[in-house]
């Protein structure tokens, strides 16, 4: 018998077209289950209060900590793509989020709840090397689908936490909600390592340090990803306005919705991710710049829809279909384009890229709940579509400058 080579020691100069169906299939829910467990904790604030005595000012870190730490993530962790082997990094985030998920789950202080969130929110953007990997071991003429069809799975993830955590926590208590979710992490952990592509792909000699360096240069020598990059902080910043307050108006008269029924609404918002993930075939073929123009138009008009939430409830759905059909079909164009112009840094351009993201919903979320404690949802509204329209003259004056064949840059 011959013997084994090294897991790395062959070059891939062909990674294309090597990517089944099922596993990028498997990829999305990978993904929508992994960045789920940054949202759970939304619907939970007041049992996580009841259950630990925090106040008010230390509640609100459950938040922050989470998402502070997924930040860091993005920057920290998801270059590593680009360094060392795909498959081997993605096993090993994924076994530790599922121990994240069985210490936050079995807290029994605010202290080891905190630091159980913080690694949960870290570990999370295990989501954002399995985006990369997808773009990397895609068919060309195929990238954008797949890409589509993976960012669809984290969209529906977000969608369906607060409906998930609802639920759970109606049937179980809150702590359901993170023993549940380490399970199926395990599970989907399992059934990754057996259908995970193993790639000969040779490791860089790039140190660490300098890997992180060149993340920052891709800023300084892309045009296309600060153009991108900035859209996306646009577009999720009007997203996270609506997810954010929609709690506030729905859970008031003379709505009075709970949690589970509140959390339901996120199925509607389903429609349009899967809707969006077909603008990965039309950036495939071209379209990227007519498909923007076009979803931020949709962004606009969800917002006139959703101002008459007072008046009909469907209105509403109206416009959470519309909203997330645009944000998801401009997230994936973003993504697509960016990692079509430079693949072999797919790594270090989705966490650079996602990091736009991650400022837009801090800002989106923090802004909202103020505007509402004044104007209440007529502020809102004017929030997301101050949002919307900003991203959309932002566009149209950007576009001739996103040209995926120019203007690359060098990165080290």
């Amino acid at each position: 018998m011959p013997p084994r080579s090294s897991e790395n020691s062959v070059s891939l100069p062909h990674p294309a077209a090597i990517l089944p169906r099922q596993t990028v299939l498997l990829f999305a829910i990978a993904c929508g289950i992994s960045v789920a467990n940054i949202y759970y904790a939304h619907p939970l604030l007041d049992e996580l209060a009841l259950q630990f005595d925090l106040s008010a000012s230390i509640l609100g870190m459950v938040i922050t900590v989470t998402q502070a730490c997924y930040a860091l993530g993005l920057f920290f962790l998801v270059p590593l793509g680009d360094r060392i082997n795909r498959r081997r990094l993605v096993m090993v985030q994924m076994c530790l989020s599922v121990l994240s998920l069985l210490v936050v789950g079995l807290s029994g202080s605010h202290l080891m709840l905190f630091a159980g969130l913080g690694a949960v929110g870290l570990l999370a953007v295990v989501a954002q090397t399995l985006v990369a990997a997808t773009a990397r071991w895609s068919n060309p003429a195929e990238r954008g689908r797949n890409v589509g069809l993976v960012t669809s799975g984290i969209v529906i993830g977000i969608l369906l936490a607060r409906t998930f955590a609802g639920i759970m926590t109606d049937i179980a208590g809150w702590r359901s909600v993170y023993l549940v979710s380490a399970l199926l992490l395990a599970v989907i952990t399992g059934m990754l390592y057996r259908a995970f592509p193993v790639i000969h792909e040779k490791e860089s000699s790039t140190s660490y340090a300098r890997l992180l360096l060149s993340t920052l240069q891709l800023y300084a020598t892309m045009p296309l990803l600060r153009i991108r990059g900035m859209l996306a902080l646009l577009i999720f910043g009007a997203f996270s306005t609506l997810w954010t307050a929609l709690v506030l108006p729905l859970s008031s008269p003379p709505h009075d919705l709970n949690h589970t029924q509140i959390g339901a609404f996120g199925i509607a918002g389903i429609a349009g991710a899967l809707a969006a993930a077909r603008a990965g075939k039309l950036a495939d073929r071209g379209y990227g710049q007519r498909t923007t123009g076009i979803a931020l138009l949709l962004l606009i008009l969800s917002w006139v829809m959703m101002l008459w939430l007072d008046v009909t409830l469907f209105a509403l759905l109206a416009g959470i279909i519309l909203l997330d059909l645009a944000v998801q079909a401009v997230h994936v164009t973003n993504q697509t384009m960016i990692l079509t112009a430079r693949p072999e840094a797919g790594s270090r351009l989705t966490g650079a890229y996602m990091i736009f993201y991650s400022i837009g919903s801090a800002t989106g979320s923090f802004a909202s709940t103020q505007l509402y404690a004044v104007y209440e949802w007529t502020g809102v509204c004017m929030l997301g579509a101050a949002f919307s329209i900003a991203a959309f003259v932002f566009w149209l004056v950007t576009r001739k400058y996103s040209d995926t064949t120019s203007n690359m840059g060098k990165v080290i």
